[in-house]
């Protein structure tokens, strides 16, 4: 086994127990190159929103260690999928009959067609706000080219048009760089994370939400390349996280409503909901809306989940529509399913030959290639912003000149490229198309960089042959490709979609003009407009190697299921090649961030470890009638780290060691805690205070810090009976359980803790997300990565 590092022992998620001299308390060797904090948190160092619950808190004396791909990060913790069946859930469970189990369904659906309503309206006021800004900057610099153009002033032009750019999009970098970083990027790796059952902070807060908005539309209407499909997907996350859960803890404001939803298991499925009606929204696509959710995002699936997620999917779409059509003047008239719309292609230009089939996968091969160099590229411009631009103040000057770079070498095209073509068709909306050519003439150039991105792949998909040169296309494809592969992993709100789309239209209908040259017959070839349909699928799958729901949404946004199998055979095809030579984007960026995420497989050559092997241990276990001092002072004394406790009966001899008769977690312990649930060993009392569920999800997500919780000294001599509280029926394996069994059980039920015990139930050791997910296939072998709390 290649690369293999010495293992971390420790109990739960997280560090292990270290002693004063930096070493592990209960044994162990610490990983090389990783770096823990030792001592207490002082929280007088952390804003007062900052101490909202145990895993928001930051360590004040971390190392910074540079950036290293083979590292694994302690600071992520997992949600807890797995419903804790204690006496207090099986009472609620069992008093509640048949027909409050169907109040609760009509529950879950009502929420669906919330979440999909919201996503819809959010989307609306995406489009329509990018819109007026896009075009009050295209008038402005059009009015200003008109007027300068023949006095020889046309430098004036472009520092307003650069001016323009960079302004929108230094304001989108400032609230996300300074407010809520998390904001940054599309959101998909961080929600792929979220359903995957990892815990990533502030990802679902609605003040993501409202940055993520704002950020997107700044960075759209400021002339970066990026689009705002992949956000509206993240946004429809955010949207179900707090609808179903009636209430909003930013705002401080509940609604006393759909309390039976507050905790992660349910909360899983609404965002999974969420996810789909952002895709949906985007495309127009329910369907590949549902398909996104099932294959990028959901871990864990059932049919009734299915329906709920595309019923949500089609409320979103309506919405979008219908609203559109009012502002449009036209209510009523559904015409605009989606933010982008491919246009439908005619009967004559969906036609192909078989012959052609082979060209298509071809041209799958050359997306996957180009897909591949995108991600290397991408990958190694991150690491160096990882490395070199980490403060807000370096991030929003290096946004500000990626829009500057864009706007000039767009501005410097268009001008020097001197594509004019006559106009036969002008429409309103085709203002930018005459710039700097004679009257009844247009820039094919401009048609590509001037218009929104949206437009540019339309048109590249339906404009008549000989609307452009081969040359003109591929310098937009070669400088497009340059521009969007520098501005993803900027420090604004962006995805990814349309730019791929945009970049494989490019060079997709450069293949359909010069196949003509190339052969005799050039009635064969006569649209290459299907040339820009396949090559946009095949980039966007070479990127970020999606294959079945791309197929159904890129069938559903152009209306023709006559290109299912090109479509479907070009994208495996890209899957295919690009995975040959990286992993695809959002898995890329995932590693990048040293995230604990599972993948569907354990690796291929890991049955030769056991759940001995890759647990961690000793692990700290509780008594089921502990003293409360002990508790408080295992809590101060992890810090974050140890969120799952096993709990133990003692034998009736001294020495004989305990037997394991539940699980209980460090939430619930924070909650008893609060609440005072002791039994006074003074008197020797046998009751303690009586606790509902509505107190835990009271207190659900955001659980307080064992450092704001006073016990006195009178209370620390006082016992705490965990028998009602406790999961009196964890999961356990034997300790030669094989590892690629440990995984599918721990993956296929969402566990954060497996408790791994001997053949008379004794504790042996715990394993956790983290055990799992050090192991992975390397280059040689099977390798395990290190651990650091980077």
């Amino acid at each position: 086994m290649a690369n293999v590092v010495k293992k971390v022992s420790w109990s739960g998620e997280g560090t292990p127990l270290l002693n004063g001299a930096g070493e592990p308390r209960y044994g162990g060797q610490l990983s090389e190159g990783s770096m823990f904090h030792i001592g207490r948190l002082n929280t007088e160092d952390l804003e007062e929103d900052d101490v909202t619950s145990e895993e928001d808190l930051v360590r004040s004396r971390v190392k910074e260690i540079p950036h290293n791909e083979k590292l694994l990060s302690l600071k992520f913790e997992s949600l807890d999928y797995d419903n804790s069946e204690n006496q207090l859930f099986l009472e609620e469970e069992r008093r509640m009959g048949y027909m409050n189990f169907r109040c609760l369904e009509i529950s879950r659906w009502v929420i669906c067609g919330l979440i999909g309503v919201l996503t819809g309206l959010i989307a609306c006021f995406i489009d329509i706000v990018v819109e007026k800004l896009a075009g009050l900057k295209y008038d402005v610099v059009k009015e200003y080219i008109e007027k300068f153009t023949d006095v020889g002033g046309l430098s004036v032009s472009l520092i307003l048009w650069v001016v323009l750019n960079s302004a929108y999009v230094m304001f989108g970098a400032i609230i996300v760089a300074f407010f809520e970083p998390i904001a940054a990027g599309s959101g998909i790796p961080q929600i792929k994370c979220y359903l995957n059952g990892v815990k990533i902070p502030r990802v679902v807060r609605l003040k993501t939400l409202v940055v993520k908005v704002c950020g997107v539309i700044c960075s759209v209407a400021g002339g970066l390349a990026v689009g705002k499909e992949g956000p509206m997907i993240h946004s429809g996350a955010v949207v179900a996280a707090g609808v179903s859960q009636g209430r909003s803890t930013s705002l401080k404001k509940d609604f006393k409503i759909f309390e039976y939803f507050r905790r992660d298991t349910e909360k899983r499925d609404f965002v999974s909901a969420g996810a789909a009606a952002g895709v949906s929204a985007a495309f127009g696509a329910p369907v590949g809306g549902v398909l996104f959710s099932l294959e990028e995002g959901a871990s864990f699936w059932n049919q009734m989940l299915t329906w709920r997620i595309f019923f949500a999917s089609m409320i979103s779409t309506f919405t979008l529509n219908f609203i559109l059509s009012i502002y449009h003047g036209k209510a009523g008239e559904l015409s605009n399913p989606g933010l982008i719309n491919f246009g439908t292609f005619d009967m004559e230009s969906v036609q192909y030959g078989i012959y052609e089939i082979p060209i298509f996968i071809a041209m799958g091969a050359i997306g996957g290639v180009l897909g591949a160099l995108f991600n290397i590229l991408n990958y190694w411009l991150t690491i160096f912003r990882i490395r070199y631009v980490h403060r807000p103040c370096l991030q929003v000057m290096e946004a500000m000149l990626v829009a500057a770079v864009s706007a000039t070498v767009s501005f410097a095209m268009i001008y020097f490229s001197n594509d004019c073509q006559p106009l036969e068709n002008e429409t309103p909306e085709d203002y930018p198309l005459q710039l700097f050519c004679a009257d009844g003439e247009y820039n094919a150039m401009a048609t590509a960089f001037f218009n929104t991105p949206e437009r540019s792949v339309r048109s590249l998909f339906h404009n008549p042959p000989g609307t452009y040169n081969p040359m003109t296309l591929g310098l937009f494809t070669l400088t497009y490709f340059l521009l969007a592969c520098w501005t993803y992993g900027l420090t604004v709100s962006a995805g990814v979609f349309i730019p791929s789309f945009l970049i494989g239209a490019a060079w997709g209908r450069l293949i359909g003009i010069l196949l003509p040259q190339m052969t005799s017959s050039k009635s064969v070839w006569a649209d290459p407009g299907k040339y820009a349909l396949i090559g946009a699928a095949a980039q966007l799958g070479g990127i970020v190697r999606m294959t079945l729901s791309l197929t159904v949404i890129l069938m559903e946004a152009t209306g023709n299921v006559t290109y299912g199998l090109p479509i479907m055979l070009v994208l495996m095809t890209a899957k295919i090649v690009g995975d040959y030579f990286i992993e695809g984007l959002y898995d890329v960026h995932i590693k990048l961030q040293s995230v604990p995420f599972l993948h569907w497989e354990a690796p291929a050559t890991s049955h030769c470890l056991t759940a001995r092997e890759v647990m961690s241990s000793p692990v700290t276990c509780f008594s089921n009638v502990e003293k409360v001092g002990t508790i408080v002072d295992v809590l101060s004394n992890t810090s974050t780290n140890h969120n799952g406790f096993p709990v133990i009966v003692q034998g009736t001899a001294d020495d004989e060691p305990g037997r394991l008769c539940g699980l209980i977690l460090r939430s619930q312990l924070i909650v008893l805690l609060k609440h005072k649930v002791f039994v006074e060993r003074a008197h020797s009392r046998l009751h303690q205070r009586k606790l509902q569920l509505k107190d835990f999800r009271d207190a659900y997500p955001r659980f307080p810090p064992i450092q704001s919780i006073h016990v006195s000294q009178d209370e620390r001599e006082c016992m705490m009976d965990l028998t009602e509280f406790m999961n009196p029926t964890p999961y356990t394996v034997p300790q030669e359980t094989s590892l690629p069994r440990v995984f599918k059980l721990f993956r296929a039920l969402g566990l954060r803790h497996l408790v791994v015990v001997d053949d008379v139930n004794r504790v042996m050791g715990l394993v956790t997300r983290k055990d799992l997910a050090r192991y992975h296939l390397g280059k040689h072998g099977l390798e395990e990565l290190q651990l650091a709390h980077t």
